[in-house]
């Protein structure tokens, strides 16, 4: 077990639907009566054959998950919205107890997995600095040789002595973090908490990871539905779906190809340039999809391969349920490294040209110019916001996705005939003045 930080092995967790216990004394004491001899829980679905009447009582959160991570490993942990991850977490931080499974953990364990984690509502910021840091099992001594790190890094002095009830989620999350981060744990466990941080403390805060693992040699579990934040922090990534590992890596740009592709199951289909919303659940009450696709400009479906002598244009058709003058929709582009390209909202153009938004059925149409893309394989992600307000579809979160391929005709150049480094290939002018005026 030497150098490794945690070791799980054959993890489940089980829950119970609608009710904490099993709904009968009798069920509750067997249930009792053979954990107390070592035994399988009897009324439990992971050992029992009730068939589908106990899959409608329980369900496995996790699913025999086994893995190492090694001290000073930065994993990161992606996956769709109840994957999984939370519970993996509070498992590995001590918060819930898993159904069945060995869990070994080397070192003190510092987390956060929520906004506020581990803080009373009625203390100050200062007295819960103190309180975590307790409850870490350090002494005063160690909390106040720190004190001053913490504080600087949260950037919330002027507030220090004041209760955290009346801080804002921001706010929370800093100091959260600055007090894991800074006390003195061997494994620090993150949640996608940190999204609710501006950009500017998010990279803050990603650096402050990676010098802990880097230079100090602390263990770092990271969750994230930023794909470039897992990317840029972590050595090692697994990827969770419906409570089940899937596949687990040290080649980061490859682990998280798979997972944005994992909803295209064969090379034959991975190109889909069409997201038809089946039952998917992005409906709000502002604006509902229907379709999300990418044509040429006689309106027809990409093909498998596109040349890149013609215009594409993104097409997102829906209802507006209800308008909103703050109401953005767009898209997201990224190439076959997942390297964001650029966004565009319909409302980038000055307010005097913007569509007029009217209730009912609609299409919103945006073209991408002939001879600007490189060769390669791109991914489009549908965004929807109201500005500054809210996200209705965010990318890398709850974004529908259509895919596309662009070989060939980047040029008429017989100079340009093939992909040039570079992330885009733009056929820009040029002139050449041969004589300047003094």
């Amino acid at each position: 077990m030497s150098g490794t930080a945690i070791k799980v092995e054959h993890l489940y967790k089980e829950y119970k639907l609608g009710v904490i216990s099993h709904g009968t004394l009798y069920r509750d004491m067997q249930s009792w009566w053979a954990k107390v001899r070592g035994k399988e829980d009897p009324n439990s679905l992971i050992s029992s054959h009730h068939g589908q009447e106990a899959e409608r009582d329980s369900f496995l959160a996790l699913n025999d998950i086994s893995f190492e991570v090694k001290e000073g490993d930065r994993l990161g942990i992606i996956g769709k919205n109840g994957a999984g991850k939370s519970t993996l977490l509070k498992i590995l931080s001590r918060i819930t107890s898993p159904t069945r499974g060995n869990i070994t953990i080397r070192g003190r364990v510092g987390s956060l997995l929520e906004v506020g984690t581990g803080f009373h509502a009625e203390l100050t910021g200062r007295e819960n600095i103190f309180l975590n840091g307790s409850i870490l099992g350090m002494n005063r001594h160690e909390i106040s040789r720190k004190l001053d790190e913490i504080v600087d890094f949260a950037g919330i002095e002027k507030h220090l002595d004041t209760p955290v009830k009346r801080y804002s989620s921001g706010m929370m999350v800093r100091l959260g973090f600055a007090v894991a981060a800074h006390l003195d744990t061997d494994i620090l466990i993150a949640d996608e908490v940190l999204a609710v941080g501006d950009a500017e403390f998010q990279k803050k805060a990603l650096d402050k990871m990676g010098d802990l693992s880097t230079g100090e040699g602390r263990t770092v579990l990271f969750v994230s539905h930023n794909m470039g934040a897992v990317e840029r922090l972590c050595n090692t990534c697994l990827i969770l779906q419906h409570g089940v590992l899937i596949e687990k890596s040290d080649d980061i740009k490859m682990i998280i190809q798979n997972y944005l592709y994992a909803n295209t199951s064969t090379d034959s289909n991975k190109f889909q340039c069409e997201w038809v919303n089946n039952g998917y659940e992005l409906d709000n009450q502002w604006f509902k999809p229907h379709t999300f696709f990418i044509t040429d400009n006689d309106m027809k479906l990409l093909k498998d391969v596109n040349s890149n002598d013609k215009d594409l244009w993104v097409n997102i058709r829906g209802t507006i349920k209800e308008i909103d003058p703050a109401f953005c929709i767009g898209y997201a582009l990224y190439n076959e490294d997942n390297i964001l390209l650029y966004w565009s909202y319909q409302t980038d153009i000055s307010q005097n040209e913007w569509p007029e938004l009217k209730t009912g059925e609609c299409l919103f149409r945006s073209r991408i110019p002939k001879r600007f893309l490189n060769e390669g394989e791109y991914r489009v992600e549908l965004i929807g916001s109201l500005h500054y307000r809210q996200w209705l579809f965010q990318p890398n979160v709850n974004a529908p996705a259509v895919f596309f391929r662009i070989n060939g005709g980047l040029s008429d150049s017989p100079y340009l005939f093939s992909k040039r480094p570079g992330v885009l290939s733009p056929i820009l002018p040029w002139e050449i003045i041969s004589e300047i005026s003094q």
